[in-house]
């Protein structure tokens, strides 16, 4: 039986599914940090537009809507200064036949994700 992927590996999964749906939505990478806890994830350039977009990988049974709103608005608080707008990105992963079950290295895993939420 195969391993669980790391929380690293399970970031930078969710960040690949995020930056290949920014990128068929136009957006220009300006730029990228896939370490965890250093946010934001992007900085990117949309219709001469800054965006801050914050990347989660999120597991079972927690939603992958859901985010720390005392947290996204220090964030916010921090894009406004460079008049960035500043969007969520929850990214829910399970394993392929159970999303229950954690995502194992090398297996198909399943995906919730439903886009940029922006923070108002």
């Amino acid at each position: 039986m195969g391993l669980p992927l790391t929380e690293q590996e399970l970031h930078n999964l969710a960040m690949n599914i995020v930056g290949k749906d920014l990128e068929s939505k136009g957006y220009e990478f300006l730029g990228v940090n896939s370490k965890l806890k250093k946010d934001p994830q992007f900085v990117a350039l949309k219709d001469k537009n800054l965006h801050f977009v914050i990347v989660r990988a999120i597991a079972y049974p927690q939603d992958a809507n859901s985010y720390d709103p005392v947290f996204m608005q220090t964030i916010k608080n921090h894009a406004d200064k460079f008049e960035a707008k500043t969007y969520y990105a929850g990214v829910g992963l399970g394993h392929g036949t159970d999303y229950a079950k954690p995502v194992i290295k090398d297996e198909n895993y399943t995906m919730v994700y439903n886009g940029l939420q922006e923070i108002v």
